[in-house]
């Protein structure tokens, strides 16, 4: 089982060194034994005005640790209030993060998913207000969960630590909004910087069909295209021939780990108000999700301030194209 080891004083002293060399964040994981994303957010959450220093790194840390709200135990009317939320179709996750905000009381997603599935077994019927329904929540550390093994698959641990940072134009996320009963599939996929997203409707989610359709959104895009990020699904069994096609490497996120994607899981969650989970979307018209996709860039966004996604993208590919 994988465990969960804070940085040290001494590591982060490494690590204020090797970046002063101006290694990559890859290279400086690699000699201290962790991994990228862990400098990744290590470097983004200590550096201060100055950029990133070890004293103030570990001064940050440990405030933070004063700080950080204790853990609470599961007491009857902690589990009559989760119970309330539960039944009001709030998922784990967002009690979780409700307790902590408002009320400073720190339970995890996972124990309340433990209440549920305990429930259940019981002969409750708490499972049945979850949107997964009967299929039951798979812990994060089972490392080799998914839907089936993709050939050549390049974990997003190899993603170049630019694509966290949004600080760029081409990065995408990609995903499929399935049909109910799968009748039909929307390919949504989404610029991390810009929120400028693509799509269309197909029939079938098999992987020729979404490489594709894949191919077909991205193209005129072609220059703006740097990297992709997707899913485990098998219907992405063919990236290698959209990285051939669009020149850019498709990286796979972590099982179960879709705030890997987050963007583009709030994007499908925007397309869900047009079209509900018991959609065909056989009988929805290509040209009718071009129109919402079209709404989707043409609103004003505070994280962009207030411009566009669609006026972004247009000024980039200008750019480009001058």
């Amino acid at each position: 089982m994988s465990t969960y080891t804070q940085l040290t004083y001494e590591q982060r002293c490494q690590i204020y060194a090797l970046n002063k060399t101006g290694l990559s964040q890859q290279q400086i994981g690699d000699a201290i034994g962790v991994s990228q994303p862990t400098i990744s957010r290590e470097l983004k959450r200590n550096k201060g005005d100055r950029g990133y220093r070890f004293k103030q790194a570990q001064s940050k840390t440990d405030l933070r640790r004063l700080e950080a709200a204790k853990a609470v135990k599961m007491t009857p009317v902690m589990i009559k209030l989760i119970e309330s939320k539960l039944r009001e179709n709030w998922s784990p996750d967002q009690i979780s993060g409700w307790l902590l905000d408002e009320r400073q009381q720190l339970i995890s997603h996972e124990i309340i998913y433990q209440h549920v599935w305990n429930d259940k077994h019981l002969g409750g019927d708490l499972h049945t207000h979850l949107r997964r329904k009967g299929k039951k929540y798979q812990p994060r550390s089972k490392k080799l969960a998914g839907r089936g093994c993709i050939k050549n698959r390049v974990s997003i641990d190899e993603r170049p630590a630019i694509v966290d940072a949004k600080s760029r134009v081409g990065d995408w996320e990609i995903d499929l909004v399935i049909g109910k009963g799968h009748s039909g599939a929307l390919v949504t996929i989404v610029e991390r910087m810009t929120s400028f997203t693509v799509s269309t409707r197909i029939d079938s989610k098999c992987a020729d069909v979404v490489t594709a359709a894949t191919i077909d959104l991205l193209q005129p895009f072609k220059g703006a295209v740097l990297s992709i990020t997707a899913d485990n699904g098998k219907e992405f069994a063919y990236h290698e021939e959209m990285t051939q096609a669009l020149g850019a490497p498709v990286f796979f996120a972590d099982p179960y780990s879709s705030w890997q994607r987050g963007l583009n899981e709030n994007t499908n969650g925007l397309l869900r108000q047009y079209w509900p989970k018991a959609t065909n979307f056989k009988e929805v018209k290509k040209k009718e999700v071009a129109s919402v996709i079209i709404q989707l860039n043409n609103r004003p966004m505070k994280k962009l301030g207030y411009k566009t996604p669609a006026e972004l993208m247009a000024k980039h590919m200008a750019a480009i194209a001058a």
